[in-house]
């Protein structure tokens, strides 16, 4: 075989997705795609905020020659400052320039963090649901990625966790607002998982990290607030991009932030600014950087995400569904009327709906819909969910 055996097996797993998405291709092409309708892409469809064209432009025009030559692995220091500047705000901690790292988006800060503390054989626990590519980030660095089970509103179990933790957990991945759910995780629960993660790595004497992966952290719903994660815990770090919160995912910008009073803090910043060389990412790109650096703590029109939150969630309640409102994000997460997921979600091709079985993202027996799309494909798409859940009942 030409490619590598883990390449090969990592496709045959997936194969059925792509095929789905081959199949989504295919019914666009026969019947037009504003026929089909289309959830299974987590694509923001809000534009940015005016200012971000007005910034780009400003930048472009004031670019000189030293402005597209190499950097610190970190980035500008002006932009780590900038983002330090909001963080603390946020945070509602002390955080400078120092600990900032500028990434290529999030998933960029996710594994150069993985990179940086995870030995072979490590284990890097998750609440399921969760975003399918962790497990490929995890693995990327000789990391096993662990399931752990939550409530059925997806808030975190810290009993599943504390039962989960074992001599070989280094860390913990928490995604708040959540995809594919869109729960937001208590300060409360995240209180008790930062005494529950203290308390476990005294007995395992190791420190076991939390990473928190926060791209839909500006996207939430009726006054929801997101807590924050480095008054919970001290060895936590953030993981965040500017994809969603103003609408630029194809850009590819975002940033590592460390815990100020994290043990081994300047190890962790080394290491990750290392990482960020070595895996080939170097820089976050330049002119881009100094972009969001004017564009700290803005965000997209989110009433629209509502709006369509609501559209969807008033449709499918109608239709029989069963579903936790998500306070956060742009997914819903619904029951299927039967166990099996995948056939649910085929079911619903029939009716020229493209959905996500639950089972990608370690959640069966529900299925993701992405609710960044235009109303048309919201409301046009209620017949065929309506038929789909007459035929299985």
């Amino acid at each position: 075989m030409t490619i590598a055996n883990k390449i090969e097996r990592i496709l045959s797993k997936s194969s059925w997705i792509r095929k789905m998405f081959e199949e989504g291709a295919q019914l666009k092409a026969k019947h037009g795609a504003e026929n089909v309708f289309d959830f299974s892409l987590g694509n923001p469809n809000v534009p940015p905020p005016e200012k971000f064209n007005e910034v780009l432009r400003d930048t472009v025009d004031s670019c000189g020659l030293g402005d597209h030559c190499y950097m610190p692995n970190s980035g500008y220091p002006q932009v780590c400052k900038s983002v330090a500047e909001y963080l603390s705000e946020e945070q509602k901690a002390e955080v400078s320039e120092k600990e900032i790292i500028m990434t290529c988006g999030a998933a960029g800060a996710l594994n150069i963090i993985l990179k940086a503390i995870l030995n072979p054989g490590d284990e890097v626990l998750v609440p399921a649901p969760y975003f399918v590519e962790y497990d490929f980030y995890a693995d990327n660095h000789g990391g096993e990625l662990k399931p752990v089970p939550t409530t059925p509103s997806f808030n975190l179990d810290i009993d599943a966790i504390a039962y989960a933790i074992t001599k070989k957990t280094k860390a913990i991945i928490i995604n708040s607002p959540n995809n594919p759910t869109g729960q937001i995780y208590s300060e409360e629960s995240l209180g008790e998982l930062g005494e529950l993660l203290e308390k476990k790595s005294k007995e395992i004497k190791q420190t076991i990290y939390l990473l928190s992966d926060e791209p839909y952290r500006q996207i939430v719903y009726d006054g929801a607030e997101v807590p924050s994660i480095f008054n919970c815990y001290n060895e936590s770090v953030i993981g965040n991009s500017y994809s969603k919160n103003i609408s630029i995912p194809g850009e590819r910008m975002g940033f590592l932030a460390v815990n100020p009073k994290a043990t081994f803090k300047n190890d962790i910043l080394a290491g990750a600014a290392l990482a960020n060389r070595i895996l080939g990412f170097v820089n976050a790109p330049a002119l881009m950087q100094r972009v969001v650096a004017c564009m700290q703590g803005m965000s997209v029109d989110i009433s629209e995400y509502d709006r369509k939150r609501k559209l969807l969630c008033e449709g499918l309640a109608a239709c029989g569904y069963e579903f936790v409102t998500p306070p956060g994000a742009f997914y819903l997460f619904p029951k299927t009327p039967v166990p099996d997921d995948v056939k649910f979600v085929k079911a619903l091709q029939e009716e020229l709906i493209l959905a996500v079985p639950g089972s990608g993202f370690g959640g069966p027996g529900h299925f993701r819909l992405a609710f960044c799309v235009d109303d048309a494909t919201i409301t046009n798409s209620m017949l065929g969910f309506k038929k789909v859940m007459e035929k299985f009942k």
